[in-house]
């Protein structure tokens, strides 16, 4: 089976419609900032015969896969093995001065819950690993191992938003006495039998705890936080930066960080607003975008994506 087939990008036309005024020159260069398999790098490389893209992922097999897939433009592509956050070192060191375009696609990719052994997905028995990185990091198994009942529970309240999040928390912890959890399926299975039948019906009760885990052990949302005012600051003006979130967390995250890009800074009270306190961005999108009925039947990754975008309009004062 082709990469085509296993990994279908999400809301790739709408990317390209909201970037393309910024892309579209000969020399413009794009950032994308969670480069993946590189379903979206391909179609902007191929759609724009004068771009540059940088593609950054902390995944090597990510780096890997897409490496491989983007070679007919290898003369146009420079991959950088890092955090989103490095967003700006990565920039200097493919030696561009800046970003025409930005685009973010967050959360966990199809390739890192499609592997088994990676320890993502609650569905699948393997080791609990859940490092994006494979080559740094704690892993989930060392969480669950050296973390208090009372991190554990901030982490599944806080990252999951788990209302159980004490309940599993404890759970965790007495069942870490007789053994290590090492594997999903142990760590499944301490979940549902601390999880009441009434609640057991409303979902599988695994997912928020697993998504946390995820989340805590990538520090994926203290690096978004960094990220994405890092890339607003790379922008040129005229420049434009997509996000598509797939959790309430990072939505939030991203929604707060555009409203505050694109708000006035002038004191209250003043008669006229002078051009430096003037919004440096405009958001392009009214609220979050959803994919509409067709791409969720399609491809069922796209159904809790929410889609921002901004422009810049101006230098900072």
């Amino acid at each position: 089976m082709s990469l085509r087939d296993i990994h279908t990008p999400v809301l790739l036309e709408r990317c390209v419609e909201l970037l393309a005024p910024a892309v579209a020159r000969d020399g413009a260069v794009l950032v994308d900032a969670t480069l993946g398999m590189g379903g979206h790098a391909e179609a902007f490389l191929t759609r724009f015969p004068g771009l540059r893209l940088i593609g950054l992922d902390r995944d090597t097999d990510a780096l890997r896969i897409a490496r491989e897939r983007l070679t007919p433009f290898a003369d146009r592509v420079t991959l950088v093995h890092t955090v989103y956050d490095g967003l700006a070192p990565a920039l200097a060191s493919a030696g561009a001065a800046a970003a025409d375009g930005v685009l973010f696609d967050l959360g966990v990719s199809s390739l890192q819950l499609d592997e088994a052994p990676r320890g993502f997905a609650y569905a699948k028995d393997a080791p609990l690993d859940m490092r994006m990185d494979q080559t740094a990091g704690r892993t989930a198994a060392d969480v669950l191992a050296e973390s208090s009942e009372g991190e554990l529970r901030r982490v599944f309240e806080h990252y999951g938003e788990e209302r159980l999040a004490a309940r599993y928390a404890r759970a965790i912890v007495r069942a870490r006495a007789e053994a290590l959890i090492e594997r999903s399926g142990e760590l499944v299975r301490i979940i549902v039998e601390a999880t009441p039948a009434a609640v057991q019906r409303s979902g599988h009760p695994a997912k928020r705890v697993f998504q946390a885990l995820r989340i805590e052990v990538n520090e994926e949302l203290g690096a978004l936080e960094r990220a994405i005012p890092a890339a607003l600051d790379a922008l040129v003006v005229g420049g434009r930066m997509v996000v598509l979130s797939y959790q309430s967390l990072e939505d939030r995250l991203v929604k707060r960080a555009f409203a505050q890009a694109s708000a006035s800074t002038a004191p209250r009270g003043l008669p006229v607003e002078l051009p430096e306190f003037a919004p440096r961005f405009r958001l392009l999108v009214k609220g979050a975008e959803r994919a509409d009925d067709d791409e969720r039947a399609r491809n069922p990754r796209a159904t809790p994506v929410r889609l921002r975008a901004v422009e810049r309009l101006r230098e900072a004062a």
